[in-house]
């Protein structure tokens, strides 16, 4: 079976991080996937014991790095902002720590810990956002929002099974920092401290549930298909954190609900086809990751930046005993800013059409190993 399975590495973006909000990519959903969960169903060998057992245990590492720096309006980029250097330029670095337990044949349990570090250069939210003065930085960095999940076969990986289909019921506990701060830089010499940018903040504060399928199928014994679809539901609408970055929040913006940050969901899916020689798997396939509009469940007041981004991800595998190494490299094909509900909200009043920017990431690098045991 250890043959024909993809690790199913589903990172990233978030935290996001992803970790941003539409400014980047999703915040990181951890490195839980079918393979790993299948893995464990393998015998391995005890060299104390000296005997064959069954791993109880998968550790997996994983960690993500990008940088945004390209606007866009719509699906529309806005090279000006790059050509005039007044481009917003994010830089994300997660490690996720996933740990697995395995309970039964169909049950496992896993845990997520996510370690963020974040730098956000800017010209607009220092020194009036004047052009021709230096960029300053702002930071962010520790432990992003913890998530424990419940895992189920509905399909388990069997001798004899072309394939299999894990579900998953997780929570989202809000760990991670959402009110993290920095200096910004009023003038030249002159300093305030306030909440960092949504998009660096290393939690969102909100109490969340995570749904998620991973699936699997062999075609034979050299290909296979796999699919992934992560949903986060994030029932609070905002956590209060100002967005003025240690300033008063303008009158338009406590109007239109925008002077302090949302509690977004979030989701994510992924599917593609594997080629499989002994211990390398190579693949390529599609990634959707997506901040959206709206919530499934409360309301959508508050700034966020909604966004989606459309790529292709080529990726490759190598198992060795116990281990197993994997990188994926999606390449955003498509990027998307639309209307958040600050914007809606704007537009219906003053009759204008209204929807901000956000800087998106060319690429993203994922790469870890997992370990069972």
């Amino acid at each position: 079976m250890k043959k024909y399975i993809l690790s199913l590495l589903i990172v990233m973006t978030l935290y996001k991080n992803t970790n941003a909000q539409g400014c980047v990519a999703i915040r990181t959903v951890g490195g839980l996937n079918t393979m790993e969960h299948s893995m464990m169903h393998e015998m391995m060998h005890d060299s104390i014991a000296k005997k064959m057992v069954e791993p109880k245990w998968d550790l997996n590492i994983s960690g993500r790095y990008f940088k945004s720096y390209k606007h866009f309006n719509g699906t529309d980029e806005v090279t000006q902002r790059v050509t005039d250097g007044t481009d917003v330029r994010n830089f994300s670095r997660t490690v996720d720590i996933t740990l697995v337990r395995k309970l039964n044949e169909k049950w496992s349990v896993g845990l997520d810990l996510p370690l963020l570090y974040n730098e956000r250069s800017s010209l607009y939210e220092h020194v009036s956002g004047t052009k021709g003065n230096p960029r300053f930085s702002t930071y962010s960095q520790g432990v992003g929002d913890i998530r424990i999940t419940a895992y189920k076969w509905i399909i388990a990986p069997k001798a004899g099974n072309k394939g299999n289909l894990l579900g998953g019921v997780g929570l989202k506990l809000p760990t991670g920092n959402y009110k993290a701060t920095d200096v910004f830089h009023n003038t030249l010499t002159t300093t305030r401290v306030g909440p960092v940018d949504q998009s660096i903040q290393l939690g969102d504060g909100g109490l969340g549930v995570s749904l998620e399928l991973n699936g699997f199928r062999a075609l034979n014994n050299t290909w296979s298909l796999y699919s992934n679809a992560y949903y986060l539901i994030n029932p609070r609408g905002n956590n209060g954190v100002s967005t003025a970055r240690g300033g008063v929040a303008t009158a338009s913006a406590i109007k239109y609900t925008s002077d302090v940050m949302s509690v977004p969901d979030q989701y994510l899916l992924r599917a593609g086809t594997n080629w499989t020689k002994n211990a390398t798997t190579i693949s390529l396939g599609a990634r959707y990751e997506c901040i959206p509009t709206s919530d499934l469940i409360g309301d959508n007041t508050g700034f966020r930046r909604p966004g989606n981004v459309l790529a292709i991800e080529p990726g490759a595998n190598y198992t060795y005993k116990q281990l197993n190494f994997y990188i994926y490299t999606p390449v955003a094909i498509r990027r998307e800013r639309p209307q958040s509900y600050p914007d809606v909200l704007k537009s219906n009043d003053t009759k204008v059409f209204s929807r901000g920017d956000a800087a998106f990431a060319d690429y993203s690098i994922n790469i870890g190993v997992g370990y069972r045991f």
